[in-house]
């Protein structure tokens, strides 16, 4: 299940410096660690991860926030844990792990928060109003529009999560196809594999690649060469569907949104962010966090500009839906610009279900399970297959877990097997449509029009992507295996 979706935080730096001082003396520790993997404790562990991620499925049946089952499995296994460390006089041992896994998360959520800022701060601003706008205002057909919406999905995906891209699409479809519902089937569908598949070659596109890449295995740039394979995954279904999208134009809508003031500037204080991580990242050989958190500076000095040259901004626009003239009537207050409150508008559940899920692996990893794992998928199974076998395994289970284990395990791979579990991880989710976030989302936007179903009719079509993308990936970079 991608889950490349987004959050908010407050109390993180007191954390993270509690957590640096140690990290360094982890490592040694670490190879004193016990073997419990066929001890009470690890059998103990492995229930109460199954247990808490059976939770996880069922959310929307259980209407139980994701988190608080996997925070509650994260305490209890390392409780397990540090008792068994106890008894043998070992307690440095389990705290300096603990440690090390906290600070891994740290830098994961400094890295989102200021990510999830500029999203959130572009959204308010009124840019991703914007742009559905303008496509519904252009009068493309549906087989137009069908590949626009996925073109788009595919690119912004890249730099923002494939949720929020997939729903933005989503909207678009459903303001023009309304009458249409196999166009918004098709379509929907289309746009999940596009946001998944572009969020693949760019370390800010997903979760999964990030990871990869503040643990600094694999370069910035070098990610980059997995732009073609993603091309080819999104492309090849999109072919296939697209000659059973419906010609013909669609109605056209009114739909005027006008964008608030400092928008433009914000989207490039974004960049200007994002070339600050990599050059902290690669240039410095600071952590990418680090250079994030200068990049929030940029948009709080920008925010103290905005609140001194306030002025009133009536936000007055035309609902595509229902082709109505819209005022908001809010005090003049709410326009003002506010970079806190973006922070507090993140998705701290998925944030925490992160942390629950970090420190659950982490857990795991120490007691032994995932070196055994590791042992069977890339000593017996061998890494292009185990690799391969990622992605499939990412329609079912969310490929947050699955990579944070891979990279606990850090089996000793080329860097052309780094990208291509990268390029699995990230893609493998669009197999179901319950496979990632995105797809979660539009069964939700689009209900009833967007089913389970209906992505799996084209789940065969899908597959071949994922495959050529994979041989594609071999046939490009082969200089790298």
């Amino acid at each position: 299940m991608n889950a490349s979706r987004m959050i908010p935080f407050r109390a993180v730096a007191a954390a993270g410096l509690t957590v640096m001082a140690p990290a360094a003396s982890a490592v040694t520790d670490l190879s004193r660690s016990l073997d419990l993997s066929g001890h009470f404790v690890g059998y103990l562990a492995l229930a109460l991860f199954g247990v808490a991620y059976g939770f996880v499925v069922l959310e929307e049946v259980l209407e139980l926030r994701k988190s608080k089952p996997m925070m509650l499995a994260a305490a209890l296994i390392w409780v397990a844990i540090a008792v068994v460390y106890k008894k043998e006089g070992m307690s440095d041992v389990a705290e300096a792990a603990i440690r090390h896994d906290v600070l891994d998360y740290g830098e994961l959520l400094l890295f989102l928060i200021v990510s999830i800022a500029y999203i959130n701060a572009m959204e308010e601003r009124r840019v991703f109003d914007s742009l559905r706008s303008w496509l519904v205002n252009r009068g493309f057909s549906y087989r137009q529009l069908f590949w626009v919406t996925g073109i788009l999905a595919f690119l912004i995906s890249s730099v923002s999560n494939n949720m929020t891209t997939a729903m933005l699409m989503c909207a678009v479809v459903m303001a023009v196809g309304r009458e249409n519902p196999r166009f918004v089937g098709l379509s929907c569908v289309n746009t999940v594999v596009a946001a998944n598949a572009g969020g693949a070659f760019c370390p800010f596109g997903d979760i999964t690649t990030l990871m990869v890449w503040q643990k600094g295995i694999v370069e910035f740039w070098t990610f980059f060469k997995l732009f073609i394979p993603s091309v080819v995954n999104f492309v090849i279904p999109a072919g296939l569907m697209y000659f059973a999208v419906p010609k013909g134009h669609p109605a056209p809508i009114p739909s005027k949104i006008t964008l608030r003031r400092g928008a433009k500037r914000i989207v490039l204080l974004f960049l200007l962010t994002v070339l600050t991580a990599v050059g902290f990242q690669n240039g410095l050989q600071l952590p990418a966090a680090v250079g994030m958190m200068a990049g929030l500076t940029y948009l709080q000095l920008f925010g103290y500009f905005l609140h001194l040259t306030h002025r009133d901004e009536p936000a007055v626009g035309i609902d595509p839906l229902a082709g109505e003239a819209v005022t908001e009537e809010e005090p003049e207050s709410t326009f003002r610009f506010d970079v806190f409150h973006h922070l507090a508008r993140m998705e701290w559940d998925t944030l925490l279900f992160f942390y629950g899920v970090v420190l659950c692996v982490g857990g795991l990893n120490f007691i032994g399970y995932l070196h055994h794992l590791s042992d069977f998928l890339y000593g017996e199974l061998g890494a292009t297959s185990a690799n391969t076998l990622v992605g499939v395994i990412s329609a079912l289970v969310d490929n947050i877990p699955v990579m944070f284990a891979i990279l606990s395990m850090h089996p000793e791979m080329s860097t052309g097997q780094w990208l291509l579990v990268t390029l699995t991880a990230g893609v493998g989710g669009s197999l179901l449509s319950v496979g990632s976030a995105a797809g979660v989302a539009l069964m939700g936007q689009a209900k009833g029009v967007y089913t389970f179903v209906t992505h799996l009719k084209w789940a065969p079509a899908i597959l071949l992507g994922y495959l050529a993308s994979i041989g594609a990936h071999f046939l490009l970079n082969a200089a790298m295996f």
